[in-house]
C-alpha cells in the first residue's frame, strides 16, 4: 500500500490489482502495519506477494545518507516490505517486485541502490511522460535466467518511470536484464522458486504488451 501521510490514507493503483486479475489471481492489498504477528499471519495464509511502485527506499537500509535528490520515504512502509521480503524468502513463497519492488527487494537483501538517476547515473530516458503503456527504451534480457523462460532472450521493449535503480546487487541476487545504459533492470534469486524484482512497469503495458501479461502471469502461476 501508498501511504499518504496528508490525508492518513492508505490506497493502491488498480492497474496492479487488473493485472493480477487478468493472470487469474486474486488480488488482497496489504495494511500498512509493522506488527510482526500481523505480518507474519498473512505470510502464512496468501499465496504470493507483489511489491509495488511508490516513495523513494529510505538509504538508511544500505548504509547511506539521504541525498538532497532523494524523495520521500516511508519508514512503516519500508519496514512492512522488509519483513514481507525476509519471510517471502524463508518461506520460498512466489514475490514480484515491480519498480521500487526491485529496489526494495534489491536494498532488503544487501544491496544499494542509485538514489537519483539524473546524477548518478545519467543515461537513456528512465523518467518518462505519460501514457505509461508504450516503450521508452530496450532491455537485454540474458539468456538462462529465469526471466527468459518468461519473455524470451534478447532484447524487449519496457516503459520506464523511476529515478531511482539497483546500483550494487545484492549478494545471493542474479541480474537477468540491463538497460541500453547498463542499469540493472531485472533480478531474481535463483535457489528461490520465484523471487522476482523488474525495474518496468508492467502492470501499466500488460493489456498492449504480450511480455508483461507473461510476466505476471508467471507470477500468479507460481502462486
Amino acid at each position: 500500500p501508498l501511504f499518504d501521510a496528508r490525508s492518513s490514507r492508505i490506497w493502491m493503483r488498480s492497474e496492479y490489482l487488473q493485472a493480477v486479475e487478468e493472470a487469474g489471481g486474486v488480488p488482497v492489498v496489504l495494511p500498512l502495519t509493522t506488527k510482526v504477528s500481523t505480518i507474519e499471519s498473512l505470510l502464512d495464509r496468501l499465496d504470493g506477494f507483489l511489491l509495488t511502485g511508490g516513495q523513494d527506499v529510505d538509504p538508511a537500509i544500505y548504509g547511506q545518507k539521504k541525498l538532497s535528490l532523494c524523495g520521500e520515504v516511508c519508514a512503516e512502509r519500508d519496514a512492512l516490505e522488509r519483513l514481507v521480503i525476509q519471510g517471502a524468502e524463508s518461506r520460498d513463497k512466489p514475490l514480484l517486485g515491480i519498480c521500487r519492488g526491485i529496489q526494495i527487494l534489491n536494498a532488503t537483501l544487501g544491496g544499494t541502490l542509485f538514489q537519483d538517476l539524473s546524477t548518478e547515473h545519467p543515461g537513456v530516458e528512465h523518467d518518462m511522460e505519460p501514457p505509461y503503456d508504450r516503450a521508452i527504451h530496450r532491455v537485454f534480457v540474458l539468456e538462462g535466467t529465469p526471466l527468459a523462460d518468461i519473455v524470451g532472450s534478447g532484447s524487449i521493449e519496457v516503459n520506464s518511470y523511476h529515478h531511482q535503480a539497483v546500483k550494487e546487487l545484492a549478494p545471493g541476487a542474479e541480474a537477468m536484464a540491463y538497460s541500453e545504459d547498463g542499469l540493472i533492470e531485472a533480478i531474481c534469486i535463483p535457489d528461490k522458486k520465484f523471487i522476482v524484482g523488474v525495474q518496468w512497469h508492467p502492470e501499466f503495458a500488460f493489456e498492449k504488451d504480450p511480455e508483461c501479461l507473461k510476466l505476471v502471469q508467471a507470477f500468479v502461476d507460481a502462486c
